[in-house]
């Protein structure tokens, strides 16, 4: 096999621990002591090592490492784990390969990278200039940084366990640690939030030197099981109302927007280059793997997770695979296209009928009508080329419009069928 045959693969490793859980949270996460904590690097490494022969043709452009708060552990730690993918995939720049990235701001520019982009999420708190120098060793070369809101009243209410001071802190010694692609996320319809309190948190958040390269920006969802959800049930969740939550909605566009940061996808804005590659690839369908408890993965139109029970994982972390799904062509043309469209440039036609041997329009012609005739889709021609010198062409998109974007679901929803 060829360097140019090589798939392309995107690796997920959820660590689940944190501090405490914030009382909005769902995901798969809960405190565990050191000795715990060591136990379930062990297993992580034990599945990587055993699972990594099943993706010999295939080369890695991105390492996302989520939680829970990853950084609750130490940096030496994060160091083993990524030397443990290097030793056992081939990752972007080892086999001296460039891949191209599947984001683009305006598509006649196409960044190209050596180097795969590996990112850490990391919670104020958790971590100080020696993990982030340890990450910065490892290969780590992009943030993410739970930070929510810049007002600590806001904060104490989600269960955060940290202060705007100390996200401060946080964000100046990673930019001391080298690190130059740093994403923030901020959430918006907060208990007791304003809408000028949000904007506090935007003129903040765009206020630090140098500003991040990305941001995402996510409203509040009430989930089941969670204390938010106990309290709203119980009328005590002071939750902004309908008309301020869409007031900071369209603050979020008008603001960002004005600070060079573009909307790529739904909930997320960056400076061009910046987009974040594993999301994109989400996005886009591009194989990946989860390791870790509740983690998932797409490999060859085959979608499966692991289980969520750490005791299970821990005895047996090679078996613990489950909800094994081969998609059907039907449900793979369904997610490419409420996927794809979560991008606002959309999905390209040719490439839909060159996977599918069928036209968006023979597959979708009724629900992309009744769309555009609604204001929800467009179609959009789009430069696209493979670099300075390389013939630039125009390609046709589908795409959500400015309505389109703000009822996304709904129009996602008819391409289920």
């Amino acid at each position: 096999m060829t360097k140019s045959n090589f798939r392309n693969l995107e690796i997920y490793i959820h660590i689940p621990f944190c501090v405490r859980k914030c009382s909005y949270c769902d995901f798969l996460s809960f405190p565990c002591d050191r000795e715990g904590q060591r136990a379930y690097i062990e297993a992580l490494f034990a599945e990587i090592e055993g699972k990594a022969e099943k993706y010999r043709e295939y080369r890695v452009t991105s390492v996302f490492i989520g939680g829970g708060t990853p950084s609750i552990l130490p940096g030496e730690w994060i160091e083993e784990l990524l030397e443990r993918i290097r030793n056992c995939f081939r990752v972007g720049s080892d086999i001296n390969n460039t891949a191209e990235s599947v984001c683009q701001k305006e598509p006649e520019n196409t960044w190209k990278y050596t180097q795969p982009e590996i990112t850490i999420e990391v919670n104020p708190g958790t971590v100080d200039a020696k993990k982030l120098a340890a990450y910065y060793r490892a290969g780590v070369n992009r943030l993410s940084i739970g930070l929510q809101s810049a007002e600590d009243e806001e904060l104490k209410m989600l269960g955060r366990i940290h202060n705007y001071e100390a996200f401060l802190d946080t964000y100046q010694a990673a930019r001391e640690a080298g690190f130059a692609n740093i994403n923030v996320d901020i959430m918006s319809a907060l208990p007791g939030q304003t809408l000028d309190s949000y904007r506090r948190t935007l003129g903040k958040v765009l206020s630090l030197t140098p500003a991040p390269e990305h941001i995402s920006a996510y409203s509040l969802i009430v989930e089941e099981g969670t204390p938010f959800a106990r309290w709203d049930e119980e009328g005590i969740l002071d939750l902004p109302d309908e008309d301020c939550e869409r007031a900071m909605y369209e603050e979020t566009k008008r603001i960002l927007g004005e600070a060079g940061l573009y909307r790529y996808e739904i909930s997320n804005y960056a400076r061009p280059g910046y987009e974040c590659r594993h999301n994109c690839g989400y996005w886009e369908r591009v194989d990946y793997v989860g390791f870790g408890i509740g983690a998932a993965s797409l490999v060859a139109n085959t979608r499966f997770n692991n289980g969520s029970d750490l005791q299970k994982y821990l005895t047996d972390p090679l078996g613990c695979s489950e909800n094994m799904q081969v998609l059907s062509k039907e449900e793979q043309m369904e997610e490419t296209m409420f996927l794809g469209l979560r991008m606002t440039r959309g999905v390209g036609l040719a490439a839909f009928a060159e996977t599918y041997g069928q036209t968006m329009e023979q597959v979708y012609g009724p629900v992309i009508q009744k769309n555009i005739s609604d204001g929800l889709l467009e179609y959009r021609m789009l430069s696209e080329g493979m670099g300075k010198c390389a013939e630039v062409y125009e390609a046709r998109y589908l795409a959500l419009t400015e309505k389109g974007l703000d009822v996304s679901n709904y129009v996602m929803a008819d391409f289920i069928m």
